[in-house]
């Protein structure tokens, strides 16, 4: 499997798969579970191309002023597990490797969606894991705790004190119930930090009892 480490090897064409709610991040890892026609279909159209990348990316709310129903700005990961059900589903992982803008939709024979993008103004995306510099890990663990008994949820304390800030503060923007939006500021954060203090600003506001709808993402 080819390896790619500059913007200049990734492809300019993209199949895209839109769904809601499902944050992707560079150096993380997405399980799915495709099941319709029109997406095991662009797994297999996939598997048979060299860089086996997929661009995750999240409907709008609403259409934007241009008519467009997906947000600009999504994820392309790598195709790196698939296994295959009885009934031909699939289960797959997509490893994170860098953010994209959407240049333009693609109409052609496929029955699913693709998109020229730029991959421009996302090349820290391929280098190494980024580091937060004032990630406070008593207090943000402190809050978290606080935030993951008000949602009911529970995790491996343990494994959190010790993975890294980037891997800590990107699975949690993945994992916790945020809303669509909220998920779409959480990747299109330009840093590390400040998609840390993103999270912990959504967790703060849940725990004072902020309901969905309210708008707290200027």
């Amino acid at each position: 499997m080819m390896m790619l480490y500059r913007t200049s090897d990734l492809p300019r064409t993209i199949p895209v798969f839109p769904l809601p709610g499902a944050l992707m991040l560079p150096r993380s890892r997405l399980p799915l579970h495709i099941f319709e026609p029109r997406y095991l279909q662009m797994i297999d159209d996939c598997l048979k191309t060299e860089h086996r990348l997929i661009g995750m990316v999240q409907p709008r709310a609403q259409k934007s002023g241009d008519g467009r129903e997906l947000q600009s700005i999504g994820c392309a990961g790598r195709l790196t597990q698939m296994s295959e059900t009885e009934d031909r589903r699939y289960m797959i992982t997509l490893a994170g490797v860098s953010r994209y803008r959407i240049m333009r939709e693609v109409s052609g024979f496929q029955p699913y969606l693709q998109a020229d993008v730029s991959w421009d103004g996302f090349e820290r995306d391929l280098g190494k894991p980024e580091v937060d510099q004032k990630f406070d890990r008593p207090q943000f663990l402190k809050l978290l705790h606080r935030y993951f008994e008000a949602q009911d949820l529970s995790t491996d304390w343990d494994s959190l004190k010790d993975a890294d800030e980037e891997l800590l503060i990107n699975s949690l923007s993945m994992l916790c119930p945020f809303e669509q939006e909220e998920k779409q500021a959480l990747l299109e954060a330009p840093s590390l930090a400040t998609r840390r203090e993103t999270v912990v600003t959504l967790m703060e506001f849940a725990l004072r009892g902020g309901g969905a709808g309210e708008e707290i993402l200027q």
